[in-house]
């Protein structure tokens, strides 16, 4: 890359890490708020799904502005509604309030993502695909990692972490000011919702394994961040002990982001992904066997954290092997609804093991669906002539 295409790239991954620091803080935090306030793991677990309600209520509509407007102005609203929500937390606690302030973000989060995904994608050459979205999974994971290190921050206030959390992201916010903005190819006509959802439909057709592992990964990352500290708080494990644990599955998904995408450059997306399920299922069904041991749910957390905290990653990069570049944007935006999809049923479903099962279920739920997504991936075989196909659709 030149000069002015790294300093975009780099931009853009430090505003994906702001990103994910506020995600990383987020879940954690209010979690832990509302099971000291007595609100149920399940009722609990169906509020964190505000965040990706609201990605899911913007994605069919952010396509045609981003064709309209370019990368730049819709990365830049979405930073602003995330800046505006996080500095309104504070002013007033209420269940319904917070849950909108969720739901805001959400629709924020989705825009910066869907803009800084698609513009790196598309300015990738797709030798350095792998590596180009590793780098953006990795500093997200790094800002993720961070994240739930703020919930200590609640016995000064409980205020504090959001203050925080406001002040970095609208800094990082800032630096968007310094780039020039660009469109996305302009091949296809966008004048209808319904050749929106056209579009949809082709890169579900061709690309329907590569939004599996963002599923799983939305699935993984909310259920873990929402989820777990109650049910480590319930199981004998302190405050202390989670926010010693939690981290360690996005130091883990750190430590190999980068390495997981240059191998997925060499040996193949597919093969990397099958690798990766299989083995994350393995450690999550031993998760279950130790959940009362602060080390050894460390240990594991961190080996998963290396092994599937890069399906996210890998999942777009997959994606956009398998689709021409005038079909991008709709594929990232599936990438962005599969992501949502898993957040939401992650929570909810965790909850649910929580609150009416016994034993290391909440870790089995996990293990169930990462094998399911195995299955798929043994199922499909990439066929070479998806792209000629889709280029003549």
């Amino acid at each position: 890359m030149d000069k002015q295409l790294t300093i975009r790239f780099w931009i853009l991954v430090g505003i994906v890490a702001i990103s994910g620091f506020s995600q990383g803080m987020l879940l954690p935090l209010i979690a832990v708020i509302f099971e000291q306030d007595g609100i149920s793991s399940s009722i609990n677990g169906l509020h964190a799904t505000g965040i990706y309600i609201g990605v899911l209520l913007i994605s069919p509509f952010m396509e045609k502005p981003l064709r309209k407007f370019g990368y730049k102005p819709i990365i830049l609203t979405g930073g602003f509604l995330v800046v505006l929500s996080l500095a309104l937390f504070p002013l007033w606690k209420s269940f319904w309030f917070w849950f909108v302030l969720r739901l805001i973000i959400g629709i924020g989060d989705n825009m910066l993502h869907f803009g800084t995904q698609t513009w790196i994608t598309s300015f990738s050459t797709i030798d350095k695909r792998g590596r180009n979205i590793a780098l953006y999974g990795l500093f997200f994971g790094l800002g993720f990692a961070v994240g739930p290190v703020m919930t200590s921050f609640l016995e000064i206030s409980e205020a504090l972490p959001f203050i925080i959390s406001t002040i970095i992201t609208l800094i990082a916010w800032m630096t968007l000011f310094f780039l020039r903005n660009e469109f996305p190819d302009q091949e296809i006509e966008t004048t209808s919702i319904l050749s929106t959802f056209k579009r949809f439909g082709s890169a579900w057709k061709y690309a329907w394994i590569a939004f599996l592992p963002p599923f799983s990964y939305g699935f993984l990352e909310a259920s873990l961040n929402g989820n777990f500290p109650v049910y480590a708080l319930r199981n004998g494990i302190d405050l202390q002990g989670v926010s010693i644990i939690l981290p360690a599955f996005a130091i883990g998904s750190i430590v190999f982001q980068l390495p997981l995408g240059m191998l997925s450059d060499r040996f193949g997306r597919r093969t990397i992904l099958i690798y990766c399920m299989l083995s994350g299922t393995i450690v999550f069904t031993a998760a279950g066997m130790i959940q009362q041991s602060v080390f050894l749910l460390f240990i594991c957390f961190f080996i998963a954290g290396m092994l599937v905290g890069s399906t996210y990653s890998l999942g777009i990069s997959y994606m956009a092997d398998l689709l021409p570049k005038q079909l991008l944007p709709a594929g990232n935006i599936m990438c962005s609804v599969l992501f949502s999809l898993g957040s939401i049923s992650g929570p909810f479903i965790g909850g649910l093991a929580i609150q009416y099962l016994k034993g290391g279920s909440f870790f089995y739920v996990i293990s169930i669906m990462l094998v399911s997504i195995l299955i798929a991936l043994f199922i499909f075989r990439s066929n070479k002539e998806q792209q000629s196909n889709v280029q003549s659709a």
